[in-house]
């Protein structure tokens, strides 16, 4: 295979998620993990591709995994800059599994939990249960998602070359840098996602194309 980057705008990378999600087939529900750094703005993207779905009159549920954290405790065994916690423990993958995407397998209930614990204040959120009916769309952002064996029908991930990170990671989260940067290679997101996106210059995305040599 040979790689290619194909320039887009923002407004194109919005455009092909919202496709490669509304033209799946069959009634099931579709679960849409969108990976990236925090720089990257993956939330943003699940936002304006859930606002596209539904006017295309998809339900949609929008889920962050920031929301999905381990208590502190368990956070900061460690302590608070170590990467490969960041990487490895951080996330309350159990709880996204039984609260979130479980339910929304072929055969889940649809009822799901969209918020688990609140990182900030340390404590449970309290939120509510809410239904997710057939058809409907889960986008659920977050980073380091992909690699994890998380169940799910499409992904895609915002990726910045190492540089690039550098620059716009916020020099307090440096300590950080080395768990994307075994993250890039020990799962190459770019390449493992559904939608690979260059963003480097936010303004100038550029998609991965694969195609035969």
């Amino acid at each position: 295979m040979t790689m290619r980057l194909r320039p887009v705008s923002p407004d194109v990378v919005i455009d092909e998620l919202t496709a490669m999600v509304h033209t799946r087939t069959g009634g099931g529900r579709v679960r849409v993990l969108v990976d990236g750094a925090p720089p990257t703005a993956p939330a943003e993207l699940a936002d304006a591709v859930a606002e596209r779905l539904r006017v295309l009159g998809r339900p949609v549920l929008r889920v962050s995994a920031v929301d999905f954290l381990r208590p502190a405790s368990l956070r900061f065994e460690r302590g608070k800059q170590d990467p490969d916690a960041r990487y490895e423990t951080w996330l309350d993958e159990g709880g996204l599994r039984r609260e979130v995407l479980s339910p929304l397998a072929e055969t889940g209930t649809g009822k799901v939990l969209p918020s688990l614990w609140n990182a900030a204040t340390d404590r449970a959120t309290r939120a509510e249960y809410v239904d997710l009916p057939p058809g409907g769309v889960l986008l659920l952002d977050g980073e380091l998602l992909l690699g994890r064996g998380l169940p799910h029908e499409v992904s895609a991930h915002l990726w910045l070359s190492a540089p690039a990170l550098v620059r716009r990671l916020p020099a307090a989260e440096h300590w950080a840098l080395p768990a994307f940067a075994r993250y890039d290679a020990e799962v190459r997101p770019l390449h493992t996602a559904d939608l690979g996106v260059r963003v480097d210059d936010p303004r100038h995305p550029a998609v991965l194309d694969e195609r035969p040599v």
